[in-house]
C-alpha cells in the first residue's frame, strides 16, 4: 500500500513517524518537477519505506509553495494523475490524503483517485464543508469533464466512544451537576440528537457512511508515529476502521 501526502501540514508523513522537516525529496519536487527550471523528480523516487511497512510519498511545508505555480498552467487538476501513473500498477492500494481546505490540492486527488472518501467530524460547519464539496465536483465536471461522486463518508471523534471517563472528566461532571443540577444531562440528551440528525443528513448524501468512535488511542499512535493498526488493534475505533477497510475491499 502507497500513501500519497498532497498536504502540507504532513500529518500523514508524521503520522508514519517521518519527519517532514527532513532534507529528503518529497511530493513538493515531485509537482515542481512538471515546470520548466526544476529538476526531474519522479513519484517513485520520492517514496520510502516506513516503520509499519506502509509505503510513503511524504510531504513537507513547501509543498505551500506549490500552489501559485499552479494556476499558470492550464492541465493543472491533472499534475498527480499523471505523476501515479509511474507507480499505480506497483500497488494494490494507492491512499491520497489532501488537505482540509479546498484548493488545488483537492482537485488533484479528486482527479486522480477512482474513489473518494470524505472524512468528517461532528462540528456543527461539517455539513457546510460538504457543500463546497459539492460546488468543486461541479467545478471539475465542467472544467475537466470528469464526473466526480463521494463513495463514502466517515465520522469520526463520534460520541464519546468506549473510553473510560478519565478522573478529570469526573470532576468536570460533578461541577456540572453542582451548578446546574439536570441541565447537564439534558446537554447530553441535547447532543445525542443532534449527533443523531447529523447522522441522519450525511446519509441522505452519500451511499456508504461509518461512524468511528472518539478513542485516546488514536491520538497516542498519531503521538507515536505508529498506525493505530500496529498502535493499538484492539481499540474501539481500530476495530471500526477494520470494518471499513474490509468495505473498501469489497469495491
Amino acid at each position: 500500500m502507497l500513501i500519497v501526502d498532497c498536504d502540507p501540514q504532513a500529518n500523514a508523513t508524521s503520522g508514519l513517524g517521518v519527519d517532514p522537516f527532513a532534507h529528503q525529496p518529497n511530493m513538493y519536487d515531485v509537482f515542481m518537477s512538471f515546470f520548466d527550471g526544476f529538476p526531474d523528480i519522479f513519484l517513485d523516487d520520492v517514496v520510502i519505506e516506513t516503520g509499519s511497512g506502509i509505503s510513503l510519498a511524504p510531504s513537507s511545508l513547501d509543498l505551500v509553495g506549490v500552489e501559485p505555480y499552479l494556476y499558470n498552467i492550464e492541465e493543472r487538476a491533472e499534475i498527480l494523475k499523471a505523476a501515479l501513473s509511474s507507480v499505480e500498477d506497483a500497488y494494490e492500494y494507492i491512499l491520497i490524503d489532501t488537505p482540509p481546505s479546498m484548493g488545488q490540492f483537492v482537485i488533484n486527488g479528486l482527479v486522480a483517485a477512482e474513489k473518494t472518501i470524505v472524512t468528517l467530524d461532528s462540528g456543527i460547519f461539517a455539513l457546510k464543508g460538504i457543500e463546497a464539496l459539492a460546488t468543486i465536483f461541479d467545478d471539475i465536471e465542467e472544467n475537466v469533464g470528469r464526473e466526480i461522486a463521494a463513495d463514502m463518508a466517515i465520522l469520526t471523534r463520534w460520541g464519546n466512544g468506549s473510553n473510560p471517563p478519565t478522573p478529570i472528566d469526573k470532576i468536570a461532571a460533578f461541577v456540572k451537576r453542582m451548578l446546574y443540577g439536570g441541565a447537564a444531562a439534558d446537554n447530553g440528551a441535547t447532543e445525542t440528537k443532534r449527533l443523531d440528525a447529523f447522522e441522519h443528513e450525511v446519509k441522505q448524501l452519500f451511499p456508504s457512511v461509518y461512524t468511528v468512535p472518539f478513542d485516546g488511542k488514536v491520538y497516542e499512535a498519531q503521538q507515536n508515529g505508529i498506525p493505530l493498526s500496529v498502535f493499538a488493534p484492539e481499540s474501539a475505533a481500530a476495530r471500526k476502521y477494520r470494518e471499513i477497510t474490509q468495505a473498501i475491499r469489497n469495491w
